[in-house]
């Protein structure tokens, strides 16, 4: 009589380095593999333009199992125009293919808020991993080109020290045609679908459906472009990344990407599984602030990306988080005497800065120079 012998997966351990100090996941070894439906589902937003609050409830209900489950889900129907979207594409792929010394016009090293151009291999998310092969442009929130008219002579006092963007970015950029109207349109309409956006997770976690509003009167609103180039034959012999394991910021994440793919997802058993683009849809992911504010009920997602076609990748990210100045504690309804809080309030704008000092800090100590995204290591278990 014969038995059959069960092989326990192998598994490795992901360590994320945070402002409290690191968490670890556990990483199976086996191969990454395609998402199925119910892992990175496909939502349709049509009800968040619904004038019938029951359709909006009902969108709510279905995003809050995808935020429970896997913390990432794709949208169709969102409202940008396909139009706005390929003008951003165009324009990103203007400034990417310009000579070196065009681009280093609105370099990073200008910026006090991390603002502007980051050339390849000058970041290492992952130190487990290696360089981050990608090339990035970011810019972030200015209320002159908010969607919605402020007066710039009535911003808050408390407000103005979170004012993050900088207008070098544009002004380096200005010898580009229609760059800085194409992007912000993109920009805007990120920001515009976001505001929705954001009542559907209020109703999802059983909050007023404007509970964020007056938190995201001058939110954190970041545009980035990415460019990921040809891998060599030498990059992918080396597993080379085109950006390492991290989790986002802010509430949450819109992310365009493009038909070559790459994103790869960690789920909840620790397997890593490909976020296979989906023509005409646009990705969502849950951000730590998001996490925090839910006492840990939605999912920030540990994600990465590799380039190992024999072409380029480009995607354009848009994180959306409150008002930097805003305070904020766990939610009413995600916490209870047999649930208490796991977080004590603090404003979005602290929690980004003491990652990004964290982050800066510790790639000094190795590298000599700054970084500006969240590390991690793989370690043996």
């Amino acid at each position: 009589m014969s038995t059959t012998m069960t092989e326990t997966p192998k598994t490795t351990k992901l360590e994320l380095r945070t402002a409290y100090g690191p968490v670890f996941r556990d990483v199976l070894s086996t191969p990454p593999r395609d998402c199925t439906p119910d892992e990175i589902p496909i939502i349709d937003l049509s009800p968040l333009y619904s004038d019938d609050l029951k359709d909006r409830v009902e969108l709510a209900k279905t995003i809050k199992v995808a935020a429970v489950n896997t913390g990432f889900f794709y949208i169709k129907n969102h409202g940008i125009k396909e139009e706005v979207i390929a003008d951003a594409k165009k324009q990103l792929l203007s400034f990417f293919k310009q000579s070196t010394e065009d681009k280093m016009k609105v370099t990073q090293s200008k910026s006090k808020y991390f603002n502007g151009y980051k050339g390849p291999r000058t970041t290492f998310i992952s130190p487990g991993e290696t360089v981050d092969v990608k090339e990035t442009l970011g810019w972030r929130y200015s209320p002159q080109y908010d969607p919605i008219p402020k007066p710039l002579d009535a911003i808050p006092e408390e407000v103005k020290p979170w004012i993050r963007g900088e207008d070098f970015v544009w002004e380096g950029t200005s010898h580009l045609p229609g760059f800085k109207d194409e992007v912000l349109t993109y920009w805007a309409s990120c920001l515009t679908l976001s505001r929705k956006l954001v009542k559907i997770f209020a109703l999802s976690l059983d909050l007023e459906e404007d509970y964020f509003d007056s938190r995201t009167t001058y939110p954190g609103a970041d545009g980035v472009f990415n460019y990921y180039p040809t891998t060599t034959e030498e990059e992918k012999a080396k597993n080379t990344v085109g950006l390492g394991s991290h989790t986002d910021l802010q509430l949450f994440t819109l992310l365009w990407q493009d038909m070559i793919g790459g994103l790869q997802v960690l789920n909840k058993d620790g397997q890593w599984i490909k976020a296979v683009p989906v023509e005409g849809t646009i990705v969502v992911n849950i951000g730590d602030f998001m996490m925090r504010l839910c006492n840990d009920k939605y999912k920030s997602t540990v994600h990465r990306v590799f380039n190992t076609s024999n072409v380029e990748r480009v995607s354009m990210p848009f994180f959306f988080g409150l008002n930097f100045n805003c305070v904020e504690g766990v939610v009413p309804t995600c916490t209870s005497p047999e649930n208490p809080p796991k977080y004590e309030p603090m404003s979005c704008g602290d929690w980004c800065q003491l990652r990004f000092k964290l982050e800066s800090d510790e790639f000094k100590k190795k590298h000599g120079i700054a970084a500006q995204a969240p590390s991690a290591l793989i370690v043996a278990a």
